[in-house]
């Protein structure tokens, strides 16, 4: 697909300027109200300016008044009503004890109130999702529970888990903050980075048990780092998996000590990273050999404070997505209090950052916000694309919906029907899924406080906080999305303090369902209960190597007169991975017309009749 002239000139001009002017990254939101500012006064000049035009050319006689039939609206909205649908708590039934450890023993150091991410994976390759949960542990002292390590739970195929850490190699004792998924050396095995406060781990698995090669492949990254969000995909288009990793702010004990966050009534507490210096995010190159080469900066993955020379990313999100269908993969970054990111992929591993040109730094106000969760899709089934992360209490949801253009977006947090009921949220976990299966992506964002005692301060706010569910009505529905009544959702309506979340079909009956984690308490297993005699069709796809699971791919399908999108990525939500195959709902369609995968080679195949009500393995055809 060809480029937009406009779009290549606003990369060019990103790629190419340098203003002296520009603000400290804490100070990102007076960017966007000098800019309104500017509107509103510009605004009220034309109006003073067309005012006068008009009144001097003003017509002397009225026109005679003219009547004009008008023929009724074809459009018809729909009455949004939430299909009856509740998710019940099988965390015990399932056998899983997974318990969070934040190492807290007092003194408020910010990495204990982030919790920590969780991902379905098949890694013993037996075809169900099994679960890999990340953990902290105690700090360096002794201060904490020193045994405390991730968790990995191998599924028996029925939904029910049993506890295999040790003997799979993964009891390492590690501060752990986020997981990624990939085979990364095309074996066909899935391998996992573990992120962290201090150095990374990248363990290869061999045949069902993980072997730490974090130093030789030369990604554990340094000793000082605060790692969050990670992601497998192929940034440079030469067919194995490149490692993209976000980091959060330059911290340690003494830095946090410093900045002395406090709440009056409260005392120390935990706080947001305003007061904390940024970082850059790190590019690995896959060398293919089993090592990586950090190419952040030769890439143009390095944003600096022009004022300040200072890094400016504090990363908590990342969303690798084709967005302009051009073959290559772009990459979202969500940033918490400074604006976010959007890395538009030129092709022979350069990228271009053009956040602001393409409407996706800043929210509907024009303000940078407290980013976390972050995920993508296609919400009305028309094409286009949206991104929506969750942000921090009293902001909305940012949901950016793609204008005609395919390099320009405006975030519709209102008019969705996302953006009131998720101000008050403080929404960590978010990703998009059909939970019930009508062929539509519906949202759910994951909520929970940073402080216990935050309703001393703020009465509007709790510790622990209802997960919100929003049903996806369609686009002629008005607003598309409706918040499900936390009553009406079973147990997901519990107040948690969620973090990281993910989906998959845990027990192999066709719909999706959840897991989240908790800021030191326990993990949660929700289980789908949806009955509604919806059809549905479920896709595996196995590429050819290096990249085994086809991570990039896009599948559209068509049934009942609707096409849907989704592309092979499990890194979605907070910190997190979902499992690979692609699930579509097809509602009440008692057939597939027809499915298109376009690989992440760029070549399509077309598949013939497909049975549906199934799990259906596609192997990627010979060229």
């Amino acid at each position: 697909m060809s480029e937009p002239q406009g779009s290549k000139e606003r990369e060019r001009k990103a790629l190419e300027a340098e203003d002296p002017e520009e603000l400290v990254a804490e100070d990102d939101a007076v960017i966007g109200l000098a800019f309104r500012r500017s509107l509103m006064v510009l605004g009220a000049l034309a109006l003073v300016v067309g005012g006068g035009w008009w009144w001097s050319r003003r017509p002397k006689e009225a026109a005679p008044e003219q009547k004009i039939a008008r023929a009724a609206p074809e459009a018809v909205v729909r009455e949004a009503k939430p299909p009856a649908v509740r998710f019940a708590d099988g965390t015990a039934a399932a056998g899983i004890r997974f318990v969070h450890t934040t190492g807290a023993y007092g003194d408020k150091l910010l990495p204990e109130s982030m919790g920590s991410g969780v991902a379905f994976l098949d890694y013993d390759n037996d075809g169900d999702p099994d679960l890999l949960f990340a953990n902290g542990t105690a700090w360096p002292g002794g201060h904490g529970i020193a045994s405390a390590t991730p968790a990995l739970y191998q599924n028996d195929g029925h939904g029910h888990f049993r506890e295999v850490t040790r003997e799979a190699g993964l009891a390492v004792p590690i501060y752990g903050m986020g997981v990624a998924v990939g085979d990364y050396d095309g074996d066909g095995w899935p391998d996992v980075l573990l992120t962290a406060v201090g150095k990374n781990r990248l363990l290869r698995n061999r045949q069902g048990r993980f072997e730490d090669v974090s130093a030789a492949a030369g990604v554990a990254g340094s000793a000082d780092q605060w790692s969050t969000a990670a992601s497998f995909f192929d940034a440079d288009g030469d067919g194995d998996l490149d490692l993209v990793v976000g980091h959060y702010v330059k911290w340690s004990p003494k830095i946090d000590f410093a900045v002395d966050y406090r709440l009056t009534g409260v005392g120390r507490a935990y706080g947001p990273p305003n007061n904390y210096e940024g970082t850059f995010p790190s590019l690995y190159r896959n060398n293919g050999d089993g090592t990586f080469t950090d190419v952040s900066g030769e890439a143009g993955v390095q944003v600096v404070n022009k004022a300040t020379g200072a890094p400016m990313a504090k990363t908590l999100g990342l969303v690798p997505v084709d967005a302009d269908a051009d073959g290559r993969m772009d990459l979202l970054v969500a940033n918490d209090t400074v604006r976010k990111f959007f890395f538009h992929n030129l092709g022979g591993g350069k990228f271009a950052e053009v956040g602001e040109a393409w409407g996706l730094a800043y929210d509907r106000d024009g303000n940078a916000t407290g980013s976390m969760g972050s995920d993508a899709g296609d919400l009305a089934n028309d094409g286009g694309l949206a991104f929506l992360v969750g942000n921090f209490a009293n902001e909305m949801t940012s949901v950016y919906v793609r204008e005609e253009a395919p390099d320009f977006f405006v975030d519709q947090a209102i008019s969705s029907g996302v953006g009131a009921p998720s101000r008050r949220a403080l929404s960590f976990g978010l990703f998009l899924f059909d939970y019930d299966l009508d062929g539509r992506l519906d949202l759910l964002q994951v909520n929970g406080h940073l402080e216990r005692e935050i309703a001393k301060v703020d009465p509007s706010q709790s510790y622990e906080q209802a997960a919100q569910l929003f049903w996806n009505a369609g686009p002629q529905a008005q607003p598309p999305f409706v918040l499900v009544p936390p009553g009406e959702t079973g147990d997901l309506g519990r107040p948690v303090v969620g973090r990281g979340s993910v989906y998959a079909d845990v027990d192999g009956d066709g719909d999706l369902d959840v897991v989240l984690t908790q800021a030191g308490g326990p993990a949660v297993l929700l289980v789908n209960q949806q009955s509604l005699g919806h059809h549905w069709l479920r896709l595996k796809l196995k590429g050819k190597g290096p990249n085994s699971a086809a991570i990039g791919a896009r599948v559209e399908l068509v049934a009942g007169g609707v096409t849907q999108r989704r592309q092979v990525m499990p890194t979605h939500s907070y910190l997190s991975q979902v499992e690979l195959p692609l699930t579509f709902g097809l509602g009440e369609a008692s057939r597939v017309d027809s499915v298109t995968i376009t690989w992440p080679d760029g070549s399509q195949q077309k598949l013939g009749e497909v049975a549906i009500d199934r799990l259906v393995e596609v192997q990627q055809a010979a060229s």
